[in-house]
């Protein structure tokens, strides 16, 4: 179940809108019987610095990206899903009286939530959700309660309006992703039950790593590495401009030293960077040892890096595929999904809120 509702539900189709460091990434799911369809979605570059570190700084820039995202996808509906980035909330799991009614324990949480938020509580958005019964105590249930400063939610918001599109849900981006990972248990050892995964998402500028166990997060760290670390360097190796540079990387034309002298040596970061994560992981936390990596994140598409990462690390590597039992609309073209895929993994956990 996700988790930040920082804005209230209804029940219509509602997009995936994932608003990332150089892109906006929106997607559009049906539902019939138990299987999903993919109906429409685009990716639309981003203008240099509209996001930067994950922060919304210019939510008309933003709006116009959205706009043309929505018009290249064909999509009618209006509403969408976005996300805050993780390191932009504070989340704390507080016990509370099991004997409470709903409105008592949002009245209790609002009067307790400042001892838990190092911010004042008029500066934030907060939104909790009930986890189960406590452990250590059968009369208390643990509570999951969020916090985001507002400005991070009423930019992202901003920027949404802006894109002619209403925000109904603003949910937060590992939850999000938690929400897809779902979607891979066919492709996860045990289905990921009682198993350990690592989800890897290299996008432009940050690099995340996700370890879930029995499909639930239990460890989130950002670094600073990305894709836009390969783009710069086909920018200074062949002259071109960042665009281009970008368009190359993906479409392919660039000469034949383009492989071996550039691509390799990025591979090869991208791998220790992967590497040095899971040691962060380790040294902080009871584990050590993982059962599967998962690559998520625009880095992923590169030809043969998931192969490269299992011989680095030794550990077997997919890359996440979320529709692989997803039928597609007419207008979708499998290829082009297939290839943006990995990058799609926030967006689609976004999507699935229409269904919740």
């Amino acid at each position: 179940m996700p988790l930040a509702q920082l804005l209230k539900r209804t029940k219509s189709p509602r997009l995936g809108l994932d608003i990332s460091s150089t892109a906006v990434k929106l997607l559009e799911l049906s539902k019939s019987g138990g299987r999903y369809r993919v109906e429409s979605y685009a990716v639309e570059p981003l203008p240099p610095n509209s996001v930067v570190e994950k922060s919304v700084t210019d939510a008309e820039a933003v709006g116009e990206a959205i706009r043309r995202a929505v018009k290249r996808s064909g999509t009618r509906a209006k509403e969408a899903a976005v996300a805050v980035a993780g390191s932009s909330v504070i989340t704390k799991v507080i016990p509370m009286p099991a004997s409470l009614s709903e409105q008592e324990l949002e009245a209790q949480i609002e009067l307790e939530a400042d001892q838990y938020i190092p911010y004042p509580l008029d500066e934030v958005n907060t939104d909790f959700q009930v986890l189960g019964p406590s452990e250590k105590n059968p009369d208390t249930v643990d509570v999951l309660l969020a916090a985001s400063r507002s400005e991070n939610v009423e930019m992202r918001v901003a920027a949404v309006e802006a894109g002619g599109l209403n925000a109904k849900v603003v949910d937060i981006e590992a939850y999000a992703l938690e929400n897809a990972f779902g979607l891979l248990a066919s492709q996860l050892p045990d289905q990921g039950v009682e198993r350990t995964i690592a989800v890897v998402d290299v996008g432009a500028t940050m690099t995340t790593l996700n370890v879930l166990h029995d499909l639930k997060i239990i460890y989130t760290r950002d670094q600073v590495f990305g894709g836009k670390q390969l783009t710069e360097e086909i920018m200074r190796r062949y002259g071109l401009s960042y665009e281009e540079a970008g368009m190359a990387k993906r479409q392919g034309g660039l000469p034949d030293n383009y492989a071996p002298e550039v691509l390799e040596p990025f591979k090869e970061a991208m791998a220790q960077q992967v590497s040095r994560s899971l040691q962060f992981f380790f040294s902080s936390s009871q584990y050590s040892s993982i059962d599967q990596i998962v690559l998520a994140g625009g880095s992923a598409s590169i030809s043969g890096i998931d192969e490269l990462i299992h011989q680095t690390i030794g550990i077997e590597t997919i890359i996440a595929n979320p529709f692989a039992s997803m039928s597609l609309a007419s207008r979708v073209k499998p290829q082009t999904l297939s290839n943006d895929a990995p990058a799609l993994m926030i967006a689609c956990g976004l999507a699935l809120r229409s269904f919740d």
